[in-house]
């Protein structure tokens, strides 16, 4: 089993900054793959970034060159730095990680661009 808590989302303007990360606790060297997914309301849960145990990231477009995941030395927790956030990145995020048995979700934490 894995467990994940996620913090730092928040209210932000347009053009702003926010990081989010997760701490994963539990049977973490098992975990292949960390990263976000996101849902914004009406929409279904989509992919936002994801790094892979051996450092590998994946992005979706809309957030490429504007958000950046990595994740410690000891691979427990992971961040998301998110910039220039737009009124279309609010959403409620959701941790991740994976491994060969199951996927393991994190809470979530609300993330609103708004001026």
């Amino acid at each position: 089993q894995v467990q994940l808590v996620e913090s730092g989302g928040g209210l932000v303007q347009p053009g702003g900054s926010l990081r989010l990360s997760c701490a994963a606790s539990g049977n973490i060297f098992s975990i292949s793959v960390m990263g976000w997914y996101r849902q914004a309301p009406g929409k279904r849960r989509e992919l936002v970034a994801s790094i892979t145990s051996g450092g590998m990231t994946n992005y979706q477009d809309s957030v490429k060159g504007r958000f950046t995941i990595s994740s410690n030395n000891t691979k427990n927790t992971v961040y998301l730095q998110m910039n220039s956030l737009k009124f279309e990145d609010t959403a409620v995020y959701y941790c991740y990680a994976g491994n060969s048995a199951a996927d393991y979700w994190g809470q979530g934490t609300q993330v609103t661009v708004s001026s």
